[in-house]
C-alpha cells in the first residue's frame, strides 16, 4: 500500500504552443486535506483532468490510488473510486434536485442514503427543484451532496465554496473535516480562498507555471517560515548581505522586516550582533508564503 493515494512524476501537458504542466511532481498523502493553490492559468485544472483521466498528458506519469490514470480503463475504474466537484458547477440541466440524486446512486456501490438526506437538509436544497433554477451556490452544495453521498475514497473539489455565502462556507469546511477524520477519506481541494485553505488543510502543495514550487505539511511550512521585524539604532548599520534564508526583505527608515524562508536563527543572531538592533519575530501566513513563491517565481 502506498503512502500516496495521488503521485506524479514529470507530468508534463500542452495545448498547441501552451505548457501547461513543465513535468508536474505531485504527491498527496493517504488521509491528508491538501490544498492545492495556485495563481489562474497555473495548471490547477489540467492537474485535477489529468488525475480524472480527463486529459491525456504528453509524458511523465499519474497515479490514483497506486493506478495508472493515464490508462482509459484504469481511469474509469478509478472515478467510481472518487468524488468530484468541478469548477464550472455543470449539472444535467433537465433534472431536478430528487432526480439527480436518484440518477447518480446506482453507479456506486457505497452510495450513502444518510449522507445523502443529511446534506440535503443541511443545505436546503429543494428536492422539486430544477438544476437551472439554482444558484451557483445551490449548485455548489447540489454538486458536494454527490459526491460526498458516494462514499468516496478521495474527494476532488475544484473551488467547492465558490458561489457560497459565509454560513453555508463553514458549514462545508467543518463537514470536510469531519468526513476526513470519520471515514479516513483523502480530500484534494484547489481554492483562491487562502484563509480557507489555511483552516482546514494539513498538507499544501503551491503550483506555478505548470511546476510545484513547494509542497509539504503546512505546519512545517509554518514552522520553517518567520516574519522578522529588525529596528537598528542607524541606517548605517544595516547589513549589506543578510545569512542565508532571507527571502524578502522590506525597508522603511530604520526599520527592516524580512521573511525568512528558513535558517531565521542565524539571521536573527546575524542582526543582533549589530549594536543596537532590536529584532522580533512573528508567525507568518498562508497567504505570506503564497504570495512570496508565486511573485518570485
Amino acid at each position: 500500500m502506498t503512502d500516496f493515494v495521488v503521485e506524479t512524476s514529470q507530468l508534463c501537458k500542452s495545448f498547441k504552443s501552451k505548457e501547461a504542466l513543465r513535468g508536474l511532481d505531485l504527491r498527496v498523502p493517504v488521509g491528508s486535506i491538501f490544498g492545492f493553490l495556485g495563481r489562474n492559468g497555473a495548471g490547477k485544472t489540467t492537474t485535477i483532468k489529468t488525475l480524472l483521466g480527463l486529459l491525456r498528458s504528453d509524458s511523465g506519469s499519474a497515479q490514483v490510488f497506486g493506478i495508472p490514470a493515464t490508462d482509459a480503463d484504469s481511469a474509469a475504474g478509478i472515478r467510481r473510486r472518487i468524488g468530484f466537484v468541478a469548477e464550472d458547477k455543470e449539472l444535467y440541466p433537465y433534472m431536478t434536485v430528487k432526480q439527480i440524486i436518484r440518477y447518480t446512486r446506482p453507479f456506486f456501490p457505497r452510495w450513502r442514503d444518510d449522507l445523502a438526506q443529511r446534506y440535503l437538509q443541511m443545505f436546503e436544497l429543494p428536492p422539486e427543484g430544477k438544476i437551472p433554477d439554482l444558484s451557483k451556490g445551490m449548485r455548489s452544495k447540489l454538486m458536494l451532496l454527490l459526491a460526498i453521498s458516494r462514499g468516496a475514497e478521495l474527494l476532488i473539489l475544484d473551488e467547492p465554496t465558490d458561489g457560497l455565502d459565509p454560513a453555508a462556507t463553514e458549514d462545508v469546511l467543518r463537514e470536510l473535516v469531519s468526513i476526513a477524520a470519520s471515514s479516513g477519506a483523502t480530500i484534494f481541494f484547489s481554492s483562491h480562498q487562502l484563509a480557507e485553505v489555511e483552516r482546514i488543510a494539513d498538507h499544501v502543495g503551491i503550483i506555478d507555471q505548470g511546476r510545484m514550487i513547494v509542497s509539504g505539511s503546512l505546519d512545517d511550512m509554518k514552522l520553517q517560515y518567520q516574519r522578522l521585524q529588525v529596528v537598528f539604532a542607524d541606517r548605517a548599520d544595516m547589513p549589506a548581505r543578510w545569512a542565508d534564508g532571507v527571502a524578502s526583505v522590506r525597508q522603511e527608515g530604520r526599520m527592516v522586516s524580512i521573511l525568512a524562508s528558513h535558517n531565521a536563527d542565524a539571521i536573527v543572531e546575524q542582526a543582533e550582533s549589530i549594536p543596537g538592533a532590536a529584532v522580533e519575530r512573528f508567525p507568518v501566513t498562508l497567504k505570506e508564503i503564497f504570495l512570496e513563491h508565486v511573485r518570485s517565481n
